[in-house]
């Protein structure tokens, strides 16, 4: 059985993966922009981002800073909970736009009609850098436990 520190370095490296993914995709949907219409190879790269970073979302939220939590000691509680340390180890200035971040990230999940997507993409675009700001927060944070 590995312990909490392996499974957070462990986490780490998938987290450095996902945001590898994630930048490259979110550079791809910036190239396109916000458009009235899309043809099949913008679109193809919106919904890329959306995927990228409905995952990324997960992973850390979910995951990583689970992880965390339990490498320090917190008690397994909610994901607000969870949510309230990482705010607390100053992985992100703003605990609204990490709700917001997760909210996005849940309408995205929800949406199975290409033309509701279409209209997420602006949000994905505006909360992807704080996403990626976030995650490489957390990575350099991970990095000082090492």
């Amino acid at each position: 059985m590995s312990s909490s520190k392996d499974k957070l370095l462990d986490g780490k490296k998938i987290l450095e993966r996902q945001l590898y993914w994630l930048e490259i995709a979110y550079q791809d949907a910036l190239i396109v922009g916000i458009r009235k219409s899309y043809n099949v190879e913008e679109f193809g790269k919106l919904t890329i981002l959306c995927g990228r970073y409905s995952r990324s979302v997960n992973f850390l939220i979910r995951r990583v800073f689970r992880d965390l939590d339990e490498f320090e000691f917190e008690d397994r509680t909610t994901l607000i909970d969870v949510i309230e340390h990482a705010y607390n180890r100053y992985l992100f200035e703003n605990i609204d736009e990490v709700r917001m971040i997760k909210d996005v990230k849940n309408r995205v999940v929800d949406e199975y009609i290409d033309d509701n997507l279409v209209l997420i993409f602006n949000d994905i675009l505006e909360y992807t850098q704080p996403l990626i700001e976030i995650i490489d927060k957390t990575i350099k944070y991970i990095d000082k436990i090492e």
